[in-house]
């Protein structure tokens, strides 16, 4: 069982220095809005996967995170008119629920869609059974997002994606050639290419973490 998603959220909040000039959440103001947010999700029977950083923090121990991050169809976006929208494009959505964020990987974009299908697991959060993401799932999205970072000059960002790439693959034995061939499906051979070059990168920083704990034990 992982600790309840409003307690992780909670401590990205509070934990952020940027965070301390400004009023914050209620502890039992946000535990109410995130349950608000789920229990919204199942009784309108609205289907969803949770990613992000609170999904990555349910397998490994990681960054801190403020907000929720779900995959969704936007023909299912009616059914939550809670959701105030604030930014839009062709794959994401930015919204609000009761002053909380919301980041919505949409269900048009084809990789997103194969994630919501392919790769949900059932986790528990506290009391509750919350649709998230796999291991594998989280991995394929953060190599996705790669190529866009890195051509945008996000490189504190691109930093931070690849150590939570470093962080699963530390923890969980995973196929990265099977992951590489879901990616070259959506991605232009010089993505991939680049990939290549990142998980090779990747793999050879794991060998040199492996070495140096067997010379401890």
């Amino acid at each position: 069982m992982v600790v309840p998603i409003a307690e992780i959220v909670r401590n990205g909040i509070v934990f952020d220095l940027k965070n301390w000039s400004k009023e914050m959440f209620n502890t039992d103001q946000l535990v109410q809005i995130i349950d608000n947010i789920f229990n919204t999700l199942a009784e309108r029977k609205i289907d969803y996967l949770l990613v992000g950083g609170v999904a990555l923090l349910s397998y490994v121990e990681g960054r801190n995170t403020q907000d929720i991050d779900l995959i969704l169809s936007k023909s299912d976006l009616k059914f939550l008119p809670e959701i105030k929208i604030i930014e839009e494009n062709n794959d994401f959505i930015r919204g609000e629920f009761e002053n909380l964020t919301i980041d919505i990987l949409l269900t048009k974009n084809r990789l997103f869609k194969q994630i919501i299908q392919d790769f949900s697991t059932e986790r528990q959060f506290g009391n509750k059974i919350i649709s998230c993401v796999s291991v594998e799932g989280l991995i394929i999205l953060k190599f996705y997002a790669l190529p866009s970072l890195y051509r945008q000059g996000k490189f504190e960002r691109v930093s931070i994606y690849e150590n939570d790439i470093l962080l699963l693959l530390l923890n969980y034995s995973i196929n990265l050639e099977k992951i590489l061939k879901i990616l070259s499906n959506h991605l232009l051979p010089s993505d991939l290419e680049e990939l290549k070059e990142i998980v090779s990168d990747i793999q050879s920083r794991i060998k040199r973490f492996t070495s140096k704990q067997k010379k401890l034990e």
